[in-house]
């Protein structure tokens, strides 16, 4: 019988598609499973729905972005710090080899589009009218890529196939041209689809397509069918890895499946989600939905997919539920409404995130953003335990948005850092929708979206189409939204400034921080609950507004967080208003603000040198969760073995800037105080300036700074010896800093100047390393240094050629004292950059260093090290060393072994074990930066 249905259903979509004029694509391939190739015979069917003249067509052929190391999307990855396609072996490598292409069924010339080798562009030599058609032949082999590079390809089980086939590419007010860079967002018309594959026996076929199998001798055939469809996906595999779950609207067939939920209950779960969707869209215009865990993995909830398992805060039914819900709305909606996610994404970001929030509000009101956590000791006395689901949104926006790191919505998708691609520019266009809807109220959104939704499903729309209709349905002002809040990265702040009383009235003047005009909310609270809220139309500058007075106890702005705003802290006034407006408070470890109070947070801290031993303190400051602009520290210690007191503080004021090419200017001092010998210590102090450039985008890694500090250096000396110049001493540092990188090439150079009473001196640092194609690793170095005066009588001051004397105290040193020992092989590349001690090893007048390093195997390298060095009434020291170099993490942990120098051999030499060097950082914020690379 099922035979039978399924045939029926074949053939009554096979008598539709004699009366369709949608763009048609026939294809017959036969997979070589041992060669993992696909042969491909496809036939096109072009309709021109538009009113131009076409001249050429172009055909996506992303099949064939995965060829070489010089695709966009290898080359995309290279910006995502993976280098996992760029050096590929050949057999793990795709590619689409066109045998030949005919139009209308005569031989056509086509080519490969420059700099974008997944895009055919093929002349035509009768041009296409308005309303008329063409057909396009191709006989073609796709070799299957690894999945390891997108998670589509081959793997040990099989196929999992997606963006495998030629795709015409869309013309919509000019061509639509996009290469596959690893997003997801091919852009299709709705296609109808007959594929005839054949498959060696072993295999069996699974699809979102309409399919029909027969058996023959040697091989399997596979008829598959759908009208209306875009993004065919395969999966081909020995057994079967989907489930069927029959829902009252549509089947849903995947393999996100949860073991320890029964069917019963998952199907119960996908028709409540589907129940949900329909209401708030329309009807699904198929009978299935093919949700396959490859794509649901590309786009988890983040902070929920990413918990290990053997951590629960979430039942498994919550976590599945929401897992599938976003996947099952991400389908729901690219499978129906056909728009371009690369130019268009926020739309559909947008759709689907409001969704989720009003998905999870509905059905799960209760759960907080730590889960079952949020109830553990001593989790529950912080603030952040108080979140619910939902509130995510908003917090992690204003954790982005408070170091202007955001983007415009409508920024294209290929153009986003993959922090806001991936979350961020998702969280706020949900939000947007959430504010719309509060602000619109009487339902107007939600009318709004599913007229859109039922009159434009399948076919190729904009967010236009929301607009018109979301304007026709409400007299209120909506152009703030399609204006600045998606266009650009302006940020919403709005603060109450000042409450008088005026009979039974209050006089509340609103105060707009910024640049943008929004509509605002404003809530009066008595005893936590809302007794007021109202809507406000935006104030540009300042505005006072006057409300009836209910005794409230606070008047607050957006206290339901509607809206993103960049700075909530001030939203919070009291009206029985004291000396200080909130009290103060002390919390344990870092957490989000608490808008009853003036927060502050302790929690210990540890470190360690040699001299004061394991340094325990606990440091007190003021910094939230989301940055603030005013941050200090302090940080009172005691040191377990100099058994001293110790500590630093740090205060510093950030100003960023939105319109300049300046990032961002912080104003700061810092001040310590440590052991630099035994039972020796040092006092600093340093005021300081930091000038941060802005990247060119948020996508390019380079980072540029100008940095001016005055450094007040006090040290302690030795019983029976008279303080000199270089115990007490103060200088003043101008520098400038650069730096470019990828995974394949960095470069970074410094530029610094010193002046003191004693001395005066300039030094530039240029770094450069890059991955040949045979992926071996050359680091390159040059320093020089001079000095302009110098009026020492000590090498103190002097350039070291294989340790700096480190007197600004920058250099994390475990033991910078130290002659002998462990801590006295520690090395910090820095000036001289040499890793053999050699008899001259200071230079007072100039000092020019190269250093190299070439790698043999993996991580293990080759250095090479020159130097010339001068110093007052000598002649210039030559200096020369090499070696091998472990290089487990770069600048990171480092050991270094000497071979020759002009010690002679070293490695032949006694107590050849003293000689060995290592680098090992404890900076958690560089070791923080490294692997996090390519995220941000």
């Amino acid at each position: 019988m099922k035979a039978i249905s399924n045939i029926l259903i074949i053939f009554l979509l096979l008598s539709l598609q004699g009366f369709s004029q949608q763009n048609r694509i026939k294809i017959k391939a036969t997979l070589d499973a041992k060669e993992n190739k696909l042969n491909i015979q496809q036939k096109i069917t072009i309709h021109n729905k538009s009113d131009s003249i076409l001249s050429r067509i172009y055909l996506h052929n992303w099949p064939n972005s995965y060829r070489d190391r010089k695709t966009p999307l290898s080359k995309r990855f290279i910006e995502d710090f993976r280098k996992d396609l760029y050096f590929s072996k050949k057999k793990y490598l795709g590619f689409s080899d066109i045998k030949n292409i005919t139009v209308n069924f005569e031989n056509s010339e086509y080519n490969e589009l420059k700099n974008h080798s997944d895009i055919v562009e093929i002349p035509l030599k009768k041009p296409l009218i308005p309303n008329d058609s063409l057909e396009i032949y191709a006989t073609y082999i796709v070799k299957i890529p690894n999945s390891k590079f997108t998670g589509y390809g081959a793997n040990k089980n099989g196929f999992h196939l997606r963006y495998w086939y030629l795709t015409p590419v869309v013309y919509d007010n000019g061509w639509q041209l996009m290469s596959n860079l690893n997003l997801d967002d091919l852009y299709e018309h709705p296609t109808d689809f007959k594929i005839d594959l054949n498959t060696p026996k072993e295999f069996v076929v699974e699809s979102n397509l309409y399919q029909y199998e027969t058996k023959k001798d040697s091989f399997n055939n596979y008829f598959l069918i759908g009208k209306n469809k875009t993004d065919i996906i395969l999966g081909i595999y020995k057994k079967n890895k989907f489930k069927t779950f029959k829902t009252n609207l549509a089947d849903v067939h995947t393999d996100v499946i949860n073991k320890e939920i029964d069917y019963k209950l998952t199907t119960n779960i996908l028709n409540r989600e589907l129940l949900f969707l329909e209401e708030y869209l329309g009807k699904y215009p198929h009978q299935e939905i093919y949700i396959d865990k490859v794509t649901q993995r590309k786009n988890p909830i983040y902070g929920l997919n990413q918990l290990p398992n053997f951590l629960r805060p979430f039942s498994d039914v919550f976590k599945w539920d929401v897992t599938m819900f976003k996947a099952l709305t991400k389908k729901y909606l690219e499978n129906t409404i056909l728009i371009n996610k690369r130019k268009d994404h926020w739309f559909i970001d947008g759709l689907q995130n409001y969704l989720m929030i009003e998905y999870v509000a509905k059905f799960y009101p209760e759960i907080k953003l730590l889960g079952k956590f949020s109830d553990f000791w001593p989790v529950k006395s912080f603030n952040i335990s108080k979140l619910n689901f939902n509130d995510k949104y908003q917090f992690v926006y204003q954790f982005t948005a408070r170091k202007f790191l955001d983007q415009a919505l409508t920024t294209p998708a290929d153009s986003l850092s993959n922090f806001n691609r991936k979350i961020v520019n998702k969280y706020k266009a949900g939000l947007g929708f959430k504010y719309l809807n509060e602000y619109l109220e009487d339902d107007v959104l939600k009318k709004t979206i599913k007229e859109l939704y039922l009159k434009n499903r399948l076919e190729i729309i904009s967010s236009q189409q929301f607009y018109n209709i979301l304007s026709r349905k409400t007299n209120k002002d909506i152009d703030w939204f399609f204006g600045d809040y998606i266009n650009t990265s302006k940020k919403i702040d709005y603060t109450i400034k000042k409450i008088s009383t005026k009979q039974d009235s209050l006089n509340i003047t609103i105060k707009n921080k910024r640049n943008i005009t929004t509509p605002f909310a404003l809530y009066g609270l008595k005893k936590d609950s809302i007794i007021f809220k109202k809507w406000f139309k935006g104030i540009k500058t300042s505005e006072t507004i006057s409300i009836q007075n209910k005794n409230y106890d606070q008047l607050v702005l957006n206290y339901e967080n509607l809206y993103p705003e960049h700075n909530t802290f001030d939203n919070w006034e009291k009206l029985d208003r004291k000396i200080f407006n909130k009290p103060l408070k002390f919390s344990f470890f870092k957490d989000i603000n608490d808008p009853y109070y003036n927060q502050f947070f302790y929690q210990p801290e540890f470190s360690y040198n040699f001299y004061n031993g394991l340094i325990l303190g606990m440091k007190l400051h003021n910094k939230p969760l989301i940055k603030r602009n005013f941050e200090f520290k302090i940080y009172p210690a005691y040191a377990t073995k100099s058994k001293t007191l110790t500590g630093s503080f740090n205060l510093i004021f950030n100003q960023y800037f939105e319109k300049t090419k300046i990032y961002k200017i912080a104003v700061g001092m810092v001040g310590s105080t440590l052991d630099y010998a035994p039972n020796l210590s040092y006092k600093s102090f340093i005021p300081y300036i930091d000038v941060i450039f802005k990247r060119p985008t948020l996508r390019d890694a380079s980072f540029k700074s100008l940095r001016a500090k005055l450094l007040h250096i006090d040290k302690e000396i030795a019983p029976n010896l008279t303080k000199t110049s270089q115990d007490n001493y103060s200088v003043f540092s101008l520098s400038y800093n650069f730096n470019k990188s990828d995974i394949i090439k960095e470069s970074r150079y410094s530029f610094n100047t010193e002046f003191s009473k004693e001395f005066s001196k300039a030094s530039l640092d240029i770094r450069y390393r890059s991955l040949t194609t045979s992926n071996t690793q050359l680091d390159f170095r040059i320093f020089a240094g001079t000095f302009l005066s110098n009026h020492t009588t000590s090498d103190y001051f002097s350039f070291g050629l294989d340790r700096a004397n480190d007197y600004l105290f920058e250099l994390n040193y475990f033991g910078r004292s130290e002659d002998s020992g462990i801590f006295s092989k520690q090395f910090i590349i820095a000036e001289g950059g040499f890793k053999s001690v050699l008899p001259t090893r200071f230079a007072n007048q100039s000092m020019l260093a190269f250093n190299s390093s070439v790698g043999l195997w993996r991580w293990v390298e080759f250095y090479n090290d020159v130097a010339f060095l001068k110093n007052k009434e000598t002649p210039v020291y030559f200096a020369y060393e090499n070696g091998i170099r472990l290089n487990f993490i770069d600048r990171i942990f480092e050991i270094y072994f000497p071979f020759y120098s002009n010690n002679g051999w070293e490695i032949s030499q006694a107590s050849y074990p003293e000689k060995i060097r290592f680098t090992l950082s404890g900076d958690f914020g560089s070791i923080f930066n490294f692997f996090r690379r390519g995220f941000l």
